[in-house]
Formats: C-alpha cells, structure tokens, sequence
C-alpha cells in the first residue's frame, strides 16, 4: 500500500496551491475507504484538515472551509486538495491519510508535502 503526496511548495499569502495524493488502487477503490487530508505545524499536533468519503461527501475543518477544497478521480486513485486564499498560519506540513474500515479500522499515511505561506 502506497500513498504518495506531492504540490506542496512556498507560496505568498492569498496565494493557491493545489496538493495531489496517488494512492494504490486496493485501497482507493474500497467503498469503506474515506480519504483525508491532514497538516502538522511545528510545535502543534498534527490536525484534520478535510475528508472525503467513497462516495463523495466531504467535510473540512472549520478553519479551513470555503478556502479550501478536496475531491478525488476515482480514474486516476487521487485525492486532491485545492487550497485557495493561503495563510501564514496554513504553513504546515501536510499527509495524506487513507483511513480503510473493516474488521478493524486501518490508517496508512503518505511522506508528507511542505506547504510554507510566506511573503
């Protein structure tokens, strides 16, 4: 299982970015797999940032709804994260986790991309 994060960079604030996550297609497809966001700042823990279920219904950290959006290509196994209107206090580095429910809940995680909002 591989979960591969990519689009982080340093942007000015008010700037867009646009995250993408390829993860293998044994866990995307799962209709039991909900695919999510996470970001962690230096010296915070590491939050929610948006999900996105199977079926398409998605839900966002109230810091970061209307500015951001995530959706997913079912075609391609990605996750994407469309971050608008960045903050200096967006500047993170951010997972992709896919949270796989069976038996037993599983959580597998991607290297993380750096997102630094600075002018």
């Amino acid at each position: 299982v591989q979960l591969q994060a990519s689009g982080g960079g340093l942007v000015q604030p008010g700037g867009s970015l646009r995250l993408s996550c390829v993860a293998s297609g044994s866990i995307f497809s799962k209709v039991t797999t909900t695919m999510r966001w996470y970001r962690q700042a230096p010296g915070k823990q590491r939050e929610l940032v948006a999900t996105i279920t199977s079926g398409g219904s998605t839900n966002y950290a109230d810091s970061v709804k209307v500015r951001f959006t995530i959706s997913r290509d079912n075609a391609k196994n990605t996750v994407y994260l469309q971050m608008n209107s960045l903050k200096p206090e967006d500047t993170a580095v951010y997972y992709c986790n896919a949270h796989v429910v069976g038996i037993r809940a599983v959580d597998y995680w991607g290297q993380g991309t750096q997102v630094t909002v600075s002018s």
